[in-house]
């Protein structure tokens, strides 16, 4: 009986439904902790959370996709170069309040004002976002440059 499983391949059956399975879940995880990360960042000015949070959660997603498929995949799934995704938050992140400096205002004060939305109304917006967005950008990408140098020496 063994012989004859072996001889069908029933071991080689029983892996590949599990790669479906793990590929398939981890697509649909991979966007609800992406959805938690962006609701992380956007409510870190009045609650816990904000760019480094919401960064790492990120990188955990697409962590996730690597676990669940190879790098190749996961690249040409997601074409990011991790270095010009640091390189890019460095910017916005220090550039901000060196902004806010030129133009006379301590280094790290951040600007607010309300707009009006059609759907949500009043809506406050606030130079912090920016900031933030900066510190997303460069922690998630350090994080995952970390992880791709790791599986790289690995190889």
């Amino acid at each position: 009986m063994k012989s004859t499983l072996k001889k069908a391949g029933y071991s080689k059956v029983q892996k590949q439904v599990h790669d479906v399975f793990l590929q398939f879940t981890s697509k649909v995880i991979f966007f609800i902790i992406i959805l938690f990360a962006f609701k992380l960042f956007f409510a870190g000015h009045y609650t816990p959370g904000g760019g480094f949070v919401g960064g790492l959660l990120a990188a955990a997603a697409i962590i996730l996709l690597l676990i669940a498929f190879d790098q190749k995949t996961v690249e040409k799934m997601l074409p990011i170069d991790f270095r010009i995704l640091i390189a890019t938050g460095l910017v916005i992140a220090a550039g901000l309040p060196t902004l806010s400096f030129l133009f006379g205002t301590p280094f790290f004060t951040h600007q607010h004002t309300y707009i009006t939305v059609p759907v949500f109304g009043e809506v406050a917006l606030h130079s912090a976002v920016i900031f933030d967005v900066g510190v997303f950008l460069t922690v998630a990408g350090t994080a995952l440059l970390i992880i791709k140098l790791i599986a790289e020496e690995d190889d």
